[in-house]
């Protein structure tokens, strides 16, 4: 007979408090297991919360003396090597650059240059007749090649340009500050005196670290003169007084007034080429063309109808206060410069370009539908903002065309002088829209509305060739300052190379060379 558990009950308690030794040793080891897993789990948050606010190594010391921005990229490895990025090449359907190969001749000695935007339309070329811009214009590269291009540009080379150019183009806190003894707007100053030959020589970097942060504290910072009083104006405009904007600007005001030194619309103001930014009415495009119709300013002579012009420069920050985003609190760093991680790091993007090339970052954090999606939204208003961009040009230049031959026909003085005034309008509006670099992203409704305002004025200009429609009469004075102007150079040349010119108080400059 086979031998059961009841034949050993002894056998039987042996085996079973086996097991349960079995088990509890089991348990043992799994408590272990866990334990040192959240043990080392915790020490992995602890080293990455560590990470995570360690984010400023001091390899080296840094203050207002440090220009180089590979010397701040010791203790700031990971925004440098995003800084760096710029120099890549990307477009998107409405902007960025492409490589064009180019053959280096003269001063320039580039091997490769961004395309060329009058080739492209040369209706560019007819609203700028017998100005810089008509002989040189191209697509936008990134940041780290504004110095290089604008020191190669015709524009540069090929007409004298003030010193005032450098404003947005190279590292300037540290000239300024040297230049007046340590008062940035004296060095201000100094450089609008200077001809852009002789001021280039003073730099050696596009702009840098230092010219948007603290040595010491890594805040954000104003460092552009130009910019604190234009701010100033603008603040006083809306019932703020002496608004200092580096002790009264907040954080997230700060992530746009940074970019907003140069990304504006500007003018060279009198003799002297002092940088202006127009915003003493407000920043809207209609504000800062009452501006210049009251301040009587004007750009240059058009080449074909004689026309007193206004060349836009580049608005964003004008045109982006217009827009959903602003009224949002939405910055230009929070699309163009959004966080990321790096390892256990939250870093802002140094990598600053189109938020296009970088919709998971710059967009998604606040829409939530895919990258397709959002792409195809921003592209169909880019798409209808050109169109009418594009319709609203086509009459600029039958404007222009028409001023022409009216001329030539001997048409009435008055009636030439009435569509010169809605010329320099429509132009202006155009031109704002074109020169503005998201192709009306900015501000859809606005851009919209900015070209029905041109194509109203090409109208008005076409009637008061006719005799139908009357001059645009915020424009006297400036028309009748261009006037006085021309004289005074007329009989300055007359009296001879000796006899200097007597100067208006709307000296026409050439502009700051657009990227």
């Amino acid at each position: 007979m086979n031998a059961t558990a009841t034949d050993n009950p002894k056998g039987a308690r042996k085996r079973r408090g086996g097991g349960r030794k079995g088990l509890l040793a089991a348990i043992v080891l799994a408590t272990a297991l866990v334990t040192v897993g959240v043990v080392a789990l915790l020490v992995n948050i602890f080293q990455h919360k560590q990470e995570a606010q360690d984010t400023n190594f001091a390899v080296v010391q840094l203050d207002e003396t440090v220009v180089d921005p590979a010397v701040w990229g010791k203790n700031f490895p990971l925004q440098y090597d995003m800084y760096k990025r710029t120099t890549d090449q990307q477009r998107t359907k409405f902007g960025g650059s492409e490589a064009v190969p180019h053959v280096p001749e003269g001063a320039d000695a580039r091997s490769t240059v961004a395309g060329q935007k009058l080739e492209k339309d040369p209706r560019l070329v007819q609203m700028w007749a017998g100005y810089a811009f008509a002989t040189d214009y191209r697509e936008k590269r990134g940041h780290a090649y504004m110095l290089v291009d604008q020191r190669d540009t015709k524009r540069v080379n090929e007409f004298k340009q003030p010193g005032t150019c450098l404003n947005c183009h190279a590292s300037m806190a540290k000239v300024y500050k040297d230049l007046g003894n340590g008062d940035a707007k004296a060095g201000f100053d100094k450089i609008n005196h200077m001809t852009y030959q002789e001021a280039t020589k003073l730099v050696d970097h596009p702009v840098a670290c230092i010219d948007c942060h603290d040595p010491k504290t890594m805040q954000l910072r104003i460092t552009r003169p130009a910019f604190q009083e234009g701010i100033k104006a603008l603040k006083a405009s809306q019932g703020v007084p002496n608004f200092d904007v580096n002790t009264q600007a907040t954080t997230q005001e700060m992530r746009s007034f940074v970019c907003a030194q140069c990304h504006v619309e500007y003018y060279f103001k009198g003799k002297d080429k002092t940088l202006t930014f127009p915003w003493a009415k407000g920043v809207n495009l209609d504000n800062e063309f009452a501006y210049y119709q009251e301040v009587g300013f004007t750009d240059w002579e058009h080449k074909t109808t004689g026309t007193p012009m206004l060349k836009a420069q580049h608005p964003e920050f004008e045109m982006w206060n217009q827009g959903v985003h602003a009224k949002a609190g939405v910055t230009c760093a929070d699309c163009h410069m959004p966080y990321t991680a790096v390892g256990a790091q939250k870093v802002s993007d140094h990598w600053v370009r189109s938020p296009m090339l970088n919709v998971n970052k710059s967009c998604q954090v606040c829409h939530h539908a895919s990258e397709d999606e959002l792409k195809s939204r921003v592209e169909t208003i880019q798409t209808r903002v050109a169109t009418s961009r594009s319709q609203a040009f086509d009459g600029l230049t039958a404007l222009i065309k028409d001023i022409e031959d009216a001329k030539k026909a001997g048409a009435p003085q008055d009636r030439i002088v009435a569509a010169q005034t809605w010329h320099r309008k429509a132009s202006f509006y155009i031109d704002y829209v074109i020169s503005e670099n998201s192709t009306g992203f900015h501000a859809p409704e606005e851009s919209i509305r900015y070209m029905q305002t041109a194509t109203d004025a090409v109208r008005k200009g076409q009637l008061a060739l006719l005799g139908k429609e009357k001059a645009d009469p915020t424009a006297a004075k400036a028309f009748q300052m261009w006037k006085e102007k021309k004289a005074a150079d007329a009989k300055a040349a007359a009296a001879g190379p000796k006899a200097p010119a007597t100067p208006a108080a709307t000296a026409t400059p050439t502009p700051t060379p657009s990227r």
